[in-house]
């Protein structure tokens, strides 16, 4: 199962650069997975798919520096913070709110999707805060930095190729961040999770594994399908499992 929601969610982020978070926990959650393992899970998985990004946006020359070194340290800063607050929370006491801010991620990609910005040049006044806040709600949502961070900056006028890029690499920084205070939080005993490491080693093998096998795939649809089909595909998919799951909490 995890698996194939990590192919599926590469499949996407690899041709839009966001989103493979964002699926990935909605997917988890709607199976019933608490929301504090279900963000530990993707953001270890997300280690190794946004090294290869990363990596692959600086041989092409798609990032901005100076942004990044604005955005990358916010980032970890406030997904730490995250991590520790979702943590110390009850699972069933957060997970409503974790739904309804996966509801408002997939409402702003269809808004981006239909309302697209042109490109110009952007200001990097404010991109440490805006890390901090991406950072922070990515760690309790366990997805939408892309979709906050990426959206935030086109809306202000970013390039896509370099708004893309530099969010991916900065993704690497920041995902690393949180996987280390999700497993200081476990080790030190503030999280209380369910079972142990060995536990939680098959959601984030299975989401790897799937990651790596989608990675190969994923330029194939970037030249098939169009970026606003799929912004849309992925909005609609999100807004109908948290709906699922938001008739699952009233009920």
């Amino acid at each position: 199962m995890f698996a194939i929601v990590g192919f599926l969610a590469q499949l996407v982020d690899g041709a839009l650069g966001m989103a493979y978070g964002l699926i990935s926990t909605t997917v988890l959650l709607a199976f019933g997975i608490l929301p504090a393992t279900a963000s530990a899970s993707v953001h270890v998985a997300e280690m190794f798919t946004t090294a290869a990004s990363g990596a692959a946006h600086i041989a092409h020359r798609n990032v901005d520096f100076r942004t990044l070194a604005r955005l990358a340290p916010a980032g970890g800063g406030g997904g730490a913070l995250g991590v520790y607050v979702v943590t110390g929370i009850d699972g069933a006491i957060i997970r409503p709110f974790v739904v309804a801010y996966l509801g408002l991620m997939g409402l702003l990609v269809l808004y981006r999707a239909v309302n697209p910005v042109p490109p110009k040049v952007f200001s990097t006044r404010y991109a440490a805060t805006l890390g901090t806040i991406g950072g922070f709600s990515d760690a309790i949502g366990g997805g939408g930095w892309g979709p906050m961070v990426s959206s935030t900056l086109m809306a202000s006028g970013g390039e896509p190729r370099y708004v893309i890029g530099t969010v991916n690499t900065a993704e690497f920084l920041v995902t690393t961040s949180i996987s280390a205070a999700f497993i200081w939080a476990l080790l030190s005993g503030h999280w209380e999770a369910e079972g142990t490491l060995l536990d939680h080693a098959g959601p984030v093998v299975g989401l790897i594994i799937g990651g790596i096998m989608a990675a190969p795939v994923s330029g194939l649809i970037v030249k098939r399908v169009s970026a606003k089909r799929l912004s849309v595909s992925v909005g609609l998919l999100v807004l109908t499992l948290c709906l699922y799951q938001g008739w699952q909490l009233v009920g």
